[in-house]
This record gives structure tokens, sequence and C-alpha cells, in this order.
């Protein structure tokens, strides 16, 4: 691939390697309602020396559904090694949401109402790239 390779985890984990960019989903869906914004930040900074995200920042109703609010959407994460190899193991706890109350409810909520077509989607490269065959 021009830019990405698909990495399957063997044995229950992938390994990282240091200074590589890894696209990766949440295992759990996630759900912002709409008078909130939320952060991924790193569950446990001793955990290793990696980086969670890279653009950690969901937007106000990501996720939501007014008609169904335990649906959610799988969080995209750019996730990066430091310095030496890391292990990720399956369902490995590497990051939580911090939420924070809006001071008002957006005009505009994310999602299909401001055309946006990232809800529910799952794991998938920015339209900049080639998906790998």
């Amino acid at each position: 691939a021009d830019f990405w390779e698909p990495v399957s985890a063997r044995g229950g984990g992938i390994i990282l390697n240091p200074d590589d960019f890894y696209i990766l989903a949440t295992r759990e869906a996630v759900t912002v309602p709409p008078d909130y914004a939320a952060e991924m930040v790193a569950y446990d900074t001793l955990v290793g020396e990696f980086r969670v995200h890279y653009a950690g920042f969901f937007d106000p109703g990501f996720g939501w559904d007014p008609k169904n609010v335990a649906v959610g959407s799988r969080g995209v994460l750019e996730v990066r090694s430091h310095d030496v190899p890391f292990l990720l193991e399956h369902e490995q706890v590497i990051g939580r949401l911090r939420y924070e109350r809006l001071t008002a409810r957006p005009e505009k909520i994310y999602g299909s109402g401001i055309g946006s077509h990232y809800q529910g989607q799952g794991l998938k490269l920015a339209k900049q790239f080639k998906t790998p065959n």
C-alpha cells in the first residue's frame, strides 16, 4: 500500500512498532450527547510509552441517535508507540472519554443533519487514501 498496510492481531494482540502510526477502532461504541463534547485521554500514563490518539476530540452528538440512544458509533483512534515496541492486547483499556458539558447546545448536531457520513461507519481511512486490497 502507498501509505497504510493492514495489520492483523496474532495471539490476541498486535505489536505497535516505534514511530509507526496505527488506525484503530474502539472496541465499544461511543455516544456523546448533544449538549456535551468529549476528548479521548490516556487511561493510565504508566501503561506504556505510546500515544492513544492524535485526533481525540468527539463532537457534540457523535454516535448519538435520538431514536436509539444506546446505539453509538465506534471511535477511530490514531495510535503511535514511542521508543520501544508496545504489545497492545485484545480488550486492553488504553483510553477513556472525558466529557465536558457545553455552555449551550449547538444549533447543528454531528451526524447526517450537517452532511456528515461518519456516524456508524466503523474503521475507515480518510477519503484521501486508497483502500488497501
